[in-house]
């Protein structure tokens, strides 16, 4: 019988992606996401050059999204738990 996967990131309990990170490697890594974009804000401040801004943010953008794909629970739409009709 296969192990389950200890994913660092979970699907998203109401609609699509993934939520709060459940391991510590997910935390690292969302941690690493953060300081980039402050990062970012130092070294292209928006009111310099809006364009050079945008690009970088999509950048870490974009790896933080290929990293919850590739270490994160597979993403799904989700509407939550089912709703209880009125008694």
């Amino acid at each position: 019988m296969p192990r389950p996967r200890n994913y660092w990131f979970p699907a998203k309990r109401h609609g699509w992606g993934w939520g709060v990170p459940s391991a510590w490697q997910g935390w690292v890594v969302l941690a690493l996401y953060l300081a980039a974009i402050v990062g970012i804000c130092v070294m292209y401040p928006p009111g310099a050059g809006v364009v050079r801004f945008l690009v970088a943010v999509a950048a870490a953008s974009v790896v933080l999204t290929v990293v919850c794909w590739i270490t994160g629970e597979p993403p799904r739409w989700s509407w939550g738990e089912a709703r209880h009709r009125d008694r």
